[in-house]
């Protein structure tokens, strides 16, 4: 009959509407962690306790939201059985969604770091370690802004920094060492500095990852693993 929507027009509506939904929820938690990792950084750099507190209670928000996410994932699999495109944005807001949960576990280990080393007498921060968050956390916003955008050359952008942080960790790992075998009491803090480091330096892996499947999302094309893949330009 004229004018009447069919069964596939429904499906193809309720779809869209689950997909919508699914994105703000996978942006909602994006936002958290981002601010989990900025307020877990910036209590390491000045000793703020209550910051780092805040970073560790808030966790829960943000596991209680991962599950959120993939139930709301495998429904729509389920329910619609999506495919091509709308099948890859599923896949890619599974994999982001559980290096998310991830990244803020990180932050978490970070802000502890924070409130174990405000313990100590106070311990110069590397300025290596200042010049490696920033990169880490541009590296953060870039991927999320990727995703958002839909844009696989910044994601691949993204991708080849991963690089640079492993150097400056190798190098900060390198530089603390030193301090330790140079002055012994300073061996427990600089540990906890330490643990901090390879902690922000998973955040920049797990970041990658999401860059990864940002790729896969618009190229269609699994890049993880193949560092020859991802390109120059």
């Amino acid at each position: 009959m004229s004018g009447s929507v069919s069964d596939e027009d429904r499906m193809s509506k309720h779809l869209l509407r689950d997909l919508e939904n699914l994105q703000r929820q996978i942006l909602t938690q994006a936002g958290d962690v981002e601010d989990a990792v900025y307020k877990a950084i910036q209590s390491l750099q000045e000793r703020d306790v209550r910051l780092a507190r805040e970073v560790i209670a808030n966790d829960s928000r943000i596991d209680l939201r991962e599950n959120a996410i993939e139930e709301e994932c495998l429904k729509i699999l389920a329910l619609h059985q999506p495919v091509a495109r709308d099948l890859r944005r599923i896949t890619t807001t599974l994999l982001i969604n559980t290096d998310l949960e991830r990244i803020g576990d990180l932050a978490v280990n970070i802000a502890e770091r924070s409130v174990a080393l405000a313990q100590h007498a106070p311990l110069e921060v590397p300025e290596k370690l200042q010049r490696m968050t920033d990169l880490t956390t541009g590296m953060l916003r870039q991927s999320l802004d990727s995703f958002v955008n839909l844009d696989s050359k910044a994601a691949r952008r993204v991708i080849r920094l991963d690089e640079e942080v492993d150097r400056y960790n190798n190098e900060i790992i390198g530089d603390l060492v030193v301090k330790m075998k140079a002055t012994l009491e300073l061996i427990e803090p600089v540990l906890l500095l330490f643990s901090a480091t390879r902690h922000l330096e998973r955040i920049a892996d797990h970041t990658t990852n999401i860059a990864e499947d940002v790729v896969y999302l618009v190229e269609g094309e699994i890049v993880r693993h193949r560092p020859e893949a991802i390109g120059n330009d």
